[in-house]
């Protein structure tokens, strides 16, 4: 079985309970639909059992805005390879219609708006080091300029569809390192770790 990552919805208190690995193609959601969230939510969880509370007591940001409007679905999920050039799944694939709008993940500029091999890509440097990029997308920016986090830089292209069910596969370099994009899309705690009783 496939596992992906759920992002759970907002609970009234403000925090959701702890999401673990739920199959590929299956997330909460706000309206009950199945098909995503609107936007993460702190995660939280009792670590060592009853009465010792949430992991931190301090919720982050996410650091990245998704690149599309909800539903929120991510259908694969990061896979790193095991060599610089092996196999593996270097970013996520997020559900979207073919022309839905492409947004930018985080403020920076555009460092390349064009096609590779026969995808049109759209990559954006961050202020922080991070470099996405987001595909198949008609770019509706050019290299060189500055873009703001949620900001429409293109529209997810009819033709070619990315894998069997098409979508925008979102990457993330740091250092020219790939990364999970999805849990710069998280709103995680600090976990902290404590002793376990004798």
């Amino acid at each position: 079985m496939a596992f992906g990552l759920a992002v759970a919805p907002a609970c009234p208190s403000g925090t959701a309970e702890a999401v673990g690995p739920v199959p590929r193609a299956v997330a909460a959601s706000a309206t009950g639909d199945g098909r995503g969230s609107a936007s993460p939510a702190p995660v939280s969880a009792d670590v060592g059992g009853a009465g010792r509370g949430p992991a931190s007591t301090s919720s982050a940001a996410p650091r990245w805005q998704w690149p599309v409007r909800p539903p929120h679905l991510i259908t694969r999920p990061f896979s790193p390879p095991t060599t610089a050039y092996g196999p593996g799944h270097r970013g996520i694939d997020v559900a979207a219609d073919p022309g839905a709008e492409v947004l930018a993940p985080a403020d920076g500029t555009v460092s390349f708006a064009g096609v590779v091999v026969d995808r049109p890509v759209v990559s954006i440097r961050h202020a922080d080091g991070l470099v996405s990029s987001v595909e198949p997308v008609v770019p509706a920016v050019s290299a060189g300029e500055r873009v703001s986090a949620g900001q429409v830089i293109g529209t997810v292209a009819v033709e070619p569809r990315h894998e069997p069910d098409g979508g925008v596969h979102l990457g993330a370099r740091l250092v020219g390192e790939y990364v999970d994009p999805a849990l710069l899309l998280a709103s995680l705690r600090h976990a902290v770790l404590l002793p376990l009783d004798p």
